[in-house]
């Protein structure tokens, strides 16, 4: 059974517009609203589709206002809008283990998350270092060269990708793969 939305497309996006108003932080969360359905619709949660990118699309909600509260502060913001639970725990448990996020992420969806959240980062990295400056002609072996160097965008954690890679069941490579293709998917 589909997992019923909290909000519209439209009231989530005037949320999100209400905490975030970088053009970094924007574009990141439409990337992983359509990241998040991608991996719905490939994993058999065709169902979920829109509470997955929901979730996406609200994961670092607090992020840009509440950078030392991330994940935290989420939570009281979007009880006090009426958001139901599975909402909550879903977009708290994407900073587990690196915020003050206490669920881990259990739920297929959530590790998904966890493990989409940096990588999206660093494949976005990796496009700008494109002529075309899009993912549509990115491959696996430029964003494992790229990943191999420590220093290429060094904010993003390869240990937390590798971790969430791990909680998927996944090889590295595949969790790559699948998110160049989810965010081909949804780059325009």
């Amino acid at each position: 059974m589909a997992r019923t939305l909290d909000f519209t497309r439209e009231e989530a996006l005037a949320l999100l517009g209400e905490y975030n108003k970088e053009e970094f932080h924007l574009r990141h969360a439409l990337t992983l609203e359509g990241v998040m359905r991608y991996f719905a619709e490939k994993l058999g949660y065709a169902e979920e589709a829109d509470f997955w990118a929901q979730t996406g699309l609200l994961h670092d909600l607090d992020f840009e206002l509440y950078p030392d509260e991330h994940c935290v502060k989420v939570q009281e913001i979007l009880q006090a809008r009426g958001a139901g639970t599975d909402l909550i725990r879903a977009v708290v448990s994407h900073g587990y283990g690196l915020s003050g996020a206490e669920h881990a992420p259990e739920h297929e969806m959530e590790k998904v998350l966890f493990a989409v959240d940096e990588l999206t980062g660093l494949i976005w990295a990796c496009a700008l270092m494109r002529p075309s400056k899009s993912v549509q002609d990115l491959e696996l072996k430029s964003v494992k060269k790229k990943y191999k160097n420590p220093n290429f965008a060094a904010g993003c954690s390869r240990e937390v990708i590798e971790r969430g890679a791990d909680m998927l069941g996944w090889e590295l490579d595949r969790l790559i793969e699948d998110t160049i293709h989810a965010m081909r998917s949804c780059e325009n």
